[in-house]
């Protein structure tokens, strides 16, 4: 087997790779395909269901085994990483998220309310394959690359990932809008779903081929072994005590990221649910036209953010995000016509990729002199899945208690009005400083 040297452009390129073969997933499973197939299931105009002994609204339920699986990924990543640092096989860990997912995305295509437990399931593991992967994938970044590459070559991740993805939705929506009947519309949703779990698992294979895999030391993985990323997580919380402006900004980051987060994972599901498209081919290529818009966007929102900060500084500009997505919970309560969606998906593409880029940024700004990095944000992560999980129940319960989403949708407000008043008890660096 071959053995790269630390930054070798082919190292790097089958890295960034992973990146085309995952985010098929985020694109046609999480944001586009699977939510119209999910809500094209129930037919009638009160979508509720089955599962668990309980009767759920359909949006409700989606949302809840949601905040489950991230709730799982949460407590499961510091104790996987702990282990796969010591063990030296985070590839191993790696492939089986990696095939969990794809399997995952496969076994949609048998997905009804006849069978709603195993369909669950086979959405579970999707969802958790992809965020699992993500842990270690993201974790060989400081193996495989020089401080000064980390950033272009996660760059380049992302633009592969996004160009991958977007090939890919468009042949599965060529599928789906080459069958006249509504029936085999849905038949050419299922085969799609098939094709992301081929797509990703394949398309794999290049990165896992590549990409070190991990000398073993032959040591046993003791409960202090395990025990180690949540002892890590400590320690930073420890740390954090001592440093008012890292704390306060992740308080702050904490509120308004469950928002954030929240909207991502289910605006499809209020354009489904909640906007008039007339027709079913006009829901179809609405939806995913407007996801297409807010990818493209996001882009131009992420330098266009990027500037401001520059400008204004990132706490600054990290408010003046908050407020757009503020504003954007009201008009979205609104919201009935396909139009008024599209100038919706276009705001939030724009201050999606700008307020995600910018808020990861800032923390690394605001962390003390350390080389223990990783910890540092391996903390945020954890954060930031802890901050899901309470969002998307939040969002579930109202929907569930109130039958709306669009209550759900106006609740958001609070934690973006929040967001902005712990930010501006984050103290400021010095004035010559960016943040």
């Amino acid at each position: 087997m071959t053995v790269f040297d630390k930054g070798s452009k082919k190292l790097l390129n089958a890295w960034a790779f992973y990146d085309w073969a995952n985010s098929v997933y985020t694109l046609t499973i999480a944001s586009s395909l699977f939510p119209i197939f999910y809500s094209a299931l129930f037919l009638s105009d009160v979508k509720m269901v089955m599962a668990f002994g309980y009767e759920f609204k359909s949006t409700a339920l989606i949302t809840f085994v949601t905040a489950f699986t991230f709730m799982v990924v949460a407590v499961l990543s510091p104790i996987l990483s702990g282990v796969a640092d010591y063990l030296g096989n985070k590839m191993t860990f790696m492939k089986f998220f990696c095939y969990v997912g794809s399997l995952g995305c496969v076994g949609l295509y048998w997905f009804s309310l006849e069978y709603i437990h195993l369909s669950l399931l086979f959405y579970f593991m999707g969802l958790i394959g992809y965020w699992g992967s993500l842990v270690f994938y993201n974790s060989y970044l400081p193996d495989i690359a020089l401080p000064e590459q980390q950033d272009s070559i996660s760059a380049k991740g992302f633009g592969l990932g996004y160009l991958g993805s977007v090939i890919l939705l468009l042949i599965n929506l060529a599928m789906v809008m080459s069958q006249e009947d509504g029936a085999d519309k849905m038949q050419m949703m299922r085969y799609s779903f098939i094709t992301v779990g081929i797509w990703w698992a394949g398309f794999s294979q290049y990165t896992f081929k590549v990409l070190p895999k991990g000398v073993s030391n032959g040591g046993k993985v003791t409960k202090a072994v395990l025990l180690h990323g949540f002892n890590e997580l400590r320690g930073v919380w420890q740390q954090l005590k001592g440093n008012l402006r890292l704390k306060r900004y992740l308080y702050a980051f904490f509120v308004f990221s469950m928002a954030v987060q929240t909207i991502m994972l289910v605006a499809v599901y209020f354009g489904e649910e909640e906007i008039n498209w007339g027709d079913a081919d006009a829901k179809t290529i609405g939806l995913i036209g407007s996801i297409l818009i807010i990818q493209l966007v996001a882009i131009l929102g992420a330098f266009l953010t990027s500037r401001a900060s520059a400008k204004f500084g990132n706490v600054n500009a990290l408010i003046a995000v908050n407020v757009i997505w503020m504003v954007l919970c009201v008009y979205a309560y609104f919201m009935y016509t396909p139009v008024q969606f599209y100038v919706a998906a276009g705001i939030v593409g724009l201050v999606m990729g700008g307020i995600q880029s910018l808020a990861r940024s800032t923390y690394s700004k605001f962390l003390p002199k350390t080389e223990d990095t990783t910890s540092f944000f391996s903390f945020y992560d954890v954060a930031e899945k802890i901050g899901i999980v309470i969002g998307m129940l939040i969002y579930g319960f109202i929907d569930q208690i109130t039958g709306s989403m669009r209550n759900s949708i106006l609740f958001l407000v609070v934690f973006f009005v929040m967001g902005v008043l712990l930010l501006f008890r984050v103290p400021r660096l010095h004035k010559k400083t960016t943040a």
